[in-house]
């Protein structure tokens, strides 16, 4: 397995580009299904998720490719009428976000086959909520062997009241209800701008959808949707991730492409804690302080601080000039990235779903193991900071939501380096 070396020391400077999203990509490319038509995505990061979602969808006979000469960042999707709707566990269990095929299979097909997806480092993060927008649509719901088997001949509109906020239970319910028969109304949406740029796509593929962005989101169903091209929302965790890349090295980054309004929690505390960032005709520019300032914050759904954010902002914050308080409200299994950051120095006790850190002066390389994604983020920038060379192991976690981000770093002047 890979491992990225990282030495550390070296104050950023310079630009740096924000690929697109992944966490937009992903529900785009199961909103494919619906289309009559081909459907074209620009701006898709090269990522290992949309490769394994790429293969999915082959295997129920769909048409999906990167376009050649495009550098891996366009994708194209087609979906005859005759699709296998069967997603395996073999492929589900690589990347929960395959779940997102369930809706659209549901809503054009009349009946999917996917399986369980299991679960994760991070928490628990059942689809009950999925399961419960599909019922209310009328779909006959059956768990069996380890997959869940939906049918209906047309979904028919109706209220769906998510019991809590469900990023993806909006997203595949939402897919599900373009093609219901009647109105149908999410309350207790997700407000993410991942859910506005999938509504964007959808109303362009012919869909009747009204406030997405809220937490009330109204569908009037269609009879068919045609396929479209639609360019990919750039990646907002990427973006804020490079943001503190250069907070926690006293730099001075353009993040081109960082869209200001999707970042409004992060910028705020980064602010907070003593950066100057501040937007510009292209994204954001941060100017790291000497000695962060402590900061507490709470995650919590969108528009508050995101979760996704959370490990990164802890690395910052373990070298601050003071004691921060980081309460972790979305996932039980976040903090998993503190005993890796106290093997370089970090000063950092956890409570239940509070972290307490208190700043040290300096952090020091070691060989350290990623246990998740962002935790993987949180790591390669402790490493940035930290004296010596820092070893991150397990970058496969990471090679799942960033791309190339050691590349792009080093444009930057960072002294990073993939090791086989």
């Amino acid at each position: 397995m890979d491992q990225i070396h990282i030495e550390g020391g070296i104050r950023l400077e310079g630009e740096v580009r924000v690929s697109g999203s992944k966490n937009a990509t992903l529900p785009l490319m199961a909103a494919a299904l619906l289309g009559e038509g081909p459907t074209t995505l620009r701006n898709v990061p090269d990522l290992a998720d949309v490769t394994t979602l790429l293969e999915l969808l082959r295997t129920m006979g769909v048409e999906a490719e990167r376009v050649p000469g495009a550098d891996r960042h366009v994708l194209r999707v087609h979906a005859p009428a005759n699709v296998l709707p069967e997603a395996p566990y073999d492929l589900v269990r690589k990347m929960r976000a395959s779940v997102l095929v369930l809706g659209p299979l549901l809503g054009r097909f009349g009946r999917a086959r996917v399986s369980l997806p299991g679960g994760c480092a991070i928490g628990a993060r059942p689809i009950d909520q999925h399961l419960k927008g599909f019922r209310a649509l009328g779909a006959e719901i059956l768990l069996e062997g380890g997959y869940v088997e939906a049918r209906a001949k047309r979904l028919r509109g109706a209220t769906v009241r998510f019991d809590k906020i469900t990023v993806t239970g909006t997203e595949n319910v939402l897919m599900a209800a373009v093609l219901a028969e009647g109105t149908t109304v999410l309350e207790n949406a997700a407000r993410e701008p991942e859910v506005e740029d999938l509504a964007r796509a959808l109303n362009a593929m012919g869909a009747r959808i009204q406030g997405a962005g809220t937490d009330l989101v109204t569908v009037e169903g269609v009879t068919r949707l045609s396929g479209v091209e639609h360019a990919v929302i750039p990646d907002r965790i990427e973006a804020g991730t490079l943001l503190v890349a250069a907070a926690i090295t006293r730099g001075d980054v353009h993040v081109q492409g960082a869209v200001p309004e999707h970042l409004d929690a992060v910028v705020g505390k980064l602010r907070e804690a003593g950066c100057s960032v501040a937007p510009t005709a292209e994204g954001l520019r941060c100017k790291g302080p000497g000695v962060p300032e402590p900061v507490d914050l709470q995650t919590t759904e969108h528009p508050g601080f995101p979760t996704d954010m959370q490990a990164q902002l802890m690395a910052l914050l373990s070298v601050a000039g003071g004691t921060s308080v980081i309460s972790e409200n979305i996932f039980e299994n976040r903090f998993m990235h503190v005993a890796e950051l106290r093997r370089m120095g970090a000063d950092v006790r956890v409570e239940g779903h509070t972290a307490v850190v208190k700043g040290v002066h300096t952090l020091s390389g070691a060989p350290v193991m990623a246990t998740d994604l962002r935790a993987s983020a949180s790591l390669i920038l402790a490493g940035l900071r930290a004296e010596g060379t820092t070893r991150v192991a397990r970058v496969y976690h990471l090679d799942r939501g960033y791309e190339a981000l050691e590349r792009k770093l080093q444009t930057l002047g960072a002294r990073t380096t993939r090791v086989k």
